[in-house]
């Protein structure tokens, strides 16, 4: 049987990762190419001519004076942690294929649980973000899942409780084999909702596949089109359709993935570990790159605060 190329990459080695990144010089250097590929601009006004204050770690705009630092307002922004404890993060992060826990991960940097989790959540910030703008096109198969507890007893599936709903769509090539993925979590499933997600996520001639339930007519009613693939099954039998079988892979994977690595999560923070995999699964063609893909959306996105974090419900 032939290897899987995309599984049988090499990405970035920890020893490579150590070589290009092992000292605070090189990751300075790294951050300051990625937040200004052209040099130095500053955040003010925008000129490129600038001081280095060497003992302070500052940059001082020679035009208008505003002194800056390389992580000001970037999600590293008041981080009391070196730079190299950030990119063993976000090694970390990218290039494990199930994710890694904030337990785990803050055993492998030597922090605290509660440091490590910040950091995690912070960088899944810049995933959710760099993700937000997805546009699927070609034939799309779509369906909806639930991510939560079970009540004893109670109902499964749409409309159970203590659940948090969400939808997963996966874009397939000429092949049928996946190309891209968008994951969008849901207050709930309905037409309103389903058409909001398709008017920000689809192309306009996309061809989207789903099951029969009657929220996706909202899709072909707004003049998509739109296969509707009736069955009398349920549950896994009708995961089993040879329509639906990446999305119900890639269903499958993730909540594997997230049972396996964090065993529980709080919903309201759901969207961030959907983006965390979808950010992941949409690179995986190159891991080689993952790495500085990352840093540059971590340089461009803007500073989120603890408390943000912990607080914030993110999705529609």
């Amino acid at each position: 049987m032939a290897k899987n190329r995309v599984q049988f990459q090499k990405g970035l080695s920890l020893v490579q990762f150590r070589e290009r990144y092992g000292t605070e010089e090189q990751c300075v250097a790294a951050l300051a190419r990625s937040r200004w590929p052209r040099g130095f601009e500053c955040p003010g006004c925008g000129s490129r001519r600038f001081h280095l204050l060497r003992c302070r770690s500052l940059y001082q705009c020679a035009d208008c004076h505003r002194q800056t630092s390389i992580t000001a307002g970037t999600v590293f922004a008041c981080t009391k942690l070196p730079l190299t404890v950030w990119f063993l993060a976000m090694h970390l992060i990218s290039m494990s294929k199930h994710g890694i826990s904030s337990i785990e991960l803050g055993r492998q940097l030597g922090v605290s649980q509660k440091a490590a989790w910040s950091m995690k959540h912070k960088l899944m910030q810049v995933m959710l973000e760099r993700e937000h703008g997805r546009i699927l096109s070609g034939r799309v198969e779509a369906d909806d899942a639930y991510m939560g507890g079970e009540a004893h007893g109670g109902k499964v599936g749409r409309g159970a409780g203590r659940k948090r709903p969400f939808l997963a769509a996966v874009q397939t090539g000429q092949d049928r084999k996946p190309l891209y993925l968008s994951l969008h979590a849901l207050k709930r499933v309905s037409g309103r909702a389903i058409l909001k997600w398709g008017k920000a996520h689809l192309h306009p001639k996309a061809e989207v596949v789903t099951d029969g339930w009657r929220a996706y007519r909202s899709l072909e009613a707004n003049g998509w089109s739109h296969d509707a693939k009736r069955t009398d099954t349920k549950g896994w039998r009708r995961a089993k359709h040879p329509a639906f079988k990446w999305v119900n892979t890639v269903l499958g994977n993730l909540k594997a993935n997230l049972l396996g690595v964090c065993r529980a999560i709080r919903l309201k923070h759901l969207p961030r570990y959907l983006a965390e995999f979808q950010y992941r699964f949409n690179r995986r063609f190159d891991l080689s790159t993952i790495l500085q893909r990352l840093l540059r959306a971590s340089a461009l996105t803007p500073p989120m605060p603890y408390r943000l974090l912990k607080l914030a419900e993110i999705g529609g």
